[in-house]
């Protein structure tokens, strides 16, 4: 798969950029559902146009990759991991409040709500936050894998194919595949077969 070129849009950070950026900090800004993307490009560009990229530097939208197969075609969605927010880093009055021109560049943007804070004063994230919101925002390095609901020793039944009905037990997953490794009773004898994880669901379901 070739690499993605990085573009102002994009959802992930570089390993070499910092936690954060000296005399900034991080603060999370509740927005509209399934508004979190366009109000991120929105921002960027006022902040470029108005010469803001001192006061406001990144802005993020951490989405994670799925992969999912079937029929052996795979096809791969992003996820926002945190919906209903966009994380923005910018640089506070000695106050604590937001620049009155950047208040009022951020509040003036379709699908926007307010900061997580009090009193007109965003708080800040903390550290640990902010290592969690990053590392998910950074590319993941290995292809993304299958999302699977199942787990060893699930009890499940096969929809389709020709051991649909079947009962058995999930014996490995096998993501990288899309494919969960199961064991059935064939002719009175515990089978192993590898099916797509498509294919099965639990049989208490």
């Amino acid at each position: 798969m070739p690499a993605e070129e990085k573009t102002e849009t994009s959802d992930q950070i570089s390993g070499d950029e910092p936690l954060i950026t000296p005399g900034m900090n991080w603060f999370v800004l509740r927005v509209a559902s399934n508004k979190e993307d366009s109000v991120r490009a929105t921002l960027l560009r006022k902040i470029k146009i108005e010469n803001f990229t001192h006061l406001v530097n990144r802005i993020l939208v951490p989405t994670e990759k799925i992969k999912s197969i079937k029929a052996g075609k795979q096809k791969v969605t992003q996820k926002k991991l945190y919906p209903g927010y966009v994380f923005v880093e910018m640089k506070l009055e000695d106050d604590g409040r937001i620049p009155q021109d950047v208040f009022f560049l951020i509040k003036e943007t379709t699908g926007v709500g307010d900061f997580i804070g009090t009193a007109g004063r965003p708080s800040p994230m903390s550290m640990p936050e902010i290592e969690k919101m990053l590392a998910a925002s950074k590319a993941p390095e290995e292809a993304p894998t299958v999302k699977m609901e199942f787990k060893k020793g699930d009890h499940i039944k096969i929809k389709e194919g020709p051991f649909e009905n079947m009962e058995g037990t999930v014996d490995e997953l096998l993501p990288q595949q899309g494919k969960v490794r199961v064991i059935v009773t064939i002719f009175g004898r515990a089978t192993p077969i590898e099916l797509e994880h498509w294919l099965i669901e639990r049989a208490d379901e």
